[in-house]
């Protein structure tokens, strides 16, 4: 399926000539009168990359407009949160911004789009924002796909960063072990031994394919020829009983076993309230 181009609704929203001096009509509006964005998906601005900004801006003004909807008295961006952060810090009391009529719908999806548009989200924070867009707007996994210009699988997988720790998804914002890594984590299923394998990749600066291996060693101790046969059997029997469910729910289940001893868990994934009342409904018709 051919994607629309990732931020074409905010050329769309802004015009292809929306710079001073240009047609389109800009405003000065008082930079004490500009608020952020309640719906930004981003967190964390490198106060480093802020100063420089705040330097360049000084020095030449501010090159692209800020996109601002009105608030009451006082107006909200909708993009270009980076560029108000550092025009306060360069000391303008003024800044060309473009008025726009935007939804709190479309709020959070162009403030989306702006920061993957920039690569300025971390992968933690552009999870978050496609979660959100899921669970505020009720979008299913495809619907973000399209409106963010991703393939579905990408935005599967990103979700996916979020059934980390809040530790270890800490350390993915901080940078100091990669998204890579906490895919490779989410291969085991107990988060003891989660925190273990994130502080090795930590202390030995893992690639991911070293932590890909750790984990598979963490998860998998060796085995005996006659455990091997039997958890080859079980392991058969696991995924015969997944795609069982996956057909009977229409949706992405995962079994997973305990690495030690019996038991284990069941993952349904649902993508929206309807979706989770339609599975409710297949439940209570077992």
């Amino acid at each position: 399926m051919a994607r629309q181009p990732l931020g074409r609704g905010l050329s769309a929203l802004i015009g292809e000539d929306s710079r001073p001096g240009g047609d389109s009509a800009i405003s000065e509006i008082d930079i004490d009168l500009i608020e952020p964005n309640p719906e930004q998906p981003r967190t964390r601005f490198a106060e480093k990359a802020l100063d420089e900004l705040a330097q360049s801006i000084s020095a030449n003004g501010i090159v692209q407009p800020v996109v601002v909807r009105r608030a009451g008295a006082r107006f909200q961006i909708v993009a270009g949160e980076r560029r108000w952060r550092a025009a306060q810090r360069a000391g303008l009391r003024r800044i060309p911004a473009a008025v726009r009529e935007v939804s709190d719908e479309k709020l959070l999806e162009l403030a989306l789009i702006e920061n993957i548009q920039r690569q300025e989200l971390n992968p933690i924070e552009e999870a978050k924002a496609y979660r959100k867009l899921i669970d505020t707007i009720g979008l299913t996994q495809e619907e973000v796909a399209n409106r963010v210009g991703r393939e579905r699988s990408l935005i599967a997988t990103s979700l996916r960063l979020l059934r980390l720790p809040e530790d270890i998804k800490r350390l993915i914002e901080e940078e100091k072990i990669s998204a890579g890594h906490g895919r490779a984590l989410l291969m085991l299923s107990e988060t003891s031994l989660q925190r273990k394998i994130a502080r090795a990749i930590i202390d030995k600066a893992m690639s991911v394919r070293e932590a890909e291996r750790a984990v598979k060693r963490a998860g998998h101790p060796p085995q005996s020829p006659a455990s091997k046969k039997v958890a080859a059997i079980a392991d058969a029997n696991v995924r015969a009983a997944q795609t069982k469910l996956m057909r009977r729910f229409g949706t992405n289940v995962k079994i997973i076993p305990k690495t030690s001893g019996e038991g284990g868990r069941i993952e349904i994934e649902y993508y929206s309230s309807a979706d989770l009342d339609r599975i409710f409904q297949l439940m209570n018709k077992v």
